[in-house]
């Protein structure tokens, strides 16, 4: 397969971000790499978390039973087991290079917990904000296994793990209206170059998990564990990037909704009224009814 997405120029990098180290739910350990203050600048992302490690010290609590209302969550697997149940009637085993698709809307109350006592556990979890109007809609879940991820293969070795929005004229697994996200699992050996079309109007941002990358015009390096801001210059339409070693990649991008984020935890709505309505929602037992 060739590269059929061409652009004229491309994005550069704004600034650079090596995330915090951190830990959630009963005490995993991870790495917060967008934080709330960049939700304005990343809108419509709130939040993203990668993790990696072979110490089951460091996973085998979990994410016991939690609630959230207001977004999307997207976990992504890159090796290890997790376990989902939630309050939709909803379970799924995430396995390696599986994806899951959860839209918490007006209220879900799920637990992740790992299904194994050793080994490698990596993996990454982003959440994608919901426009007001969709907020209060019905929750919902969605698995997508390894196997149904569309992929563009590419003549020089390149892949592309197309999960949402569109890549090298492959559609992905997930597509959203509103906030069109694209969301992409580059893999591009040592010496080769991709150019990926991004709609101007889009914040973008993209994160390297094994390698180093070169991007845009300039040939910024980004290592290894850190993240990219994709400047928003209406000139240019899309991102080039080149791998100075074997390099994997995380690619994000998002039509940003441009309306109020008020967020307490595990709940993102427009308002303090609507935060402290999920809270009561929450308390009463009602928040996914």
């Amino acid at each position: 397969m060739t590269h059929p997405d061409t652009i004229t120029r491309s994005r550069r990098v704004e600034r650079q971000v090596a995330g915090m180290a951190t830990s959630d739910g009963a005490g995993v350990r991870l790495t917060r790499v967008l934080t709330q203050p960049l939700q304005g600048r990343l809108d419509p992302f709130l939040m993203l978390d990668a993790f990696r490690s072979d110490d089951p010290d460091d996973y085998i609590a979990g994410f016991p039973a939690h609630p959230h209302r207001g977004f999307e969550t997207i976990t992504y697997m890159i090796a290890g087991r997790m376990r989902h149940r939630d309050s939709t009637g909803g379970e799924g085993l995430l396995d390696n290079g599986d994806v899951q698709w959860m839209t918490a809307a007006r209220g879900i109350i799920h637990s992740e917990m790992p299904e194994q006592e050793d080994g490698l556990m990596e993996g990454f979890q982003l959440w994608l904000n919901l426009p007001a109007q969709d907020k209060m809609q019905p929750a919902a879940y969605q698995d997508i296994p390894s196997t149904q991820i569309p992929e563009a293969m590419l003549d020089d070795g390149t892949r592309v793990r197309v999960i949402a929005g569109s890549s090298q004229g492959v559609s992905g697994a997930v597509q959203r209206p509103v906030t069109e996200p694209l969301l992409l699992d580059i893999h591009l050996p040592a010496g080769r170059q991709l150019a990926q079309a991004l709609p101007p109007g889009h914040n973008a941002f993209l994160y390297v998990y094994r390698g180093e990358v070169l991007v845009g015009d300039e040939a910024e390096s980004v290592p290894t564990t850190r993240m990219a801001v994709l400047a928003n210059d209406p000139e240019a339409d899309g991102v080039a990037l080149t791998a100075t070693s074997d390099a994997r990649l995380l690619l994000v991008a998002g039509r940003p909704l441009g309306e109020p984020i008020a967020q307490y935890g595990p709940f993102v709505m427009n308002s303090q009224a609507e935060l402290e309505q999920a809270l009561a929602d929450y308390r009463d037992g009602t928040l996914a009814a």
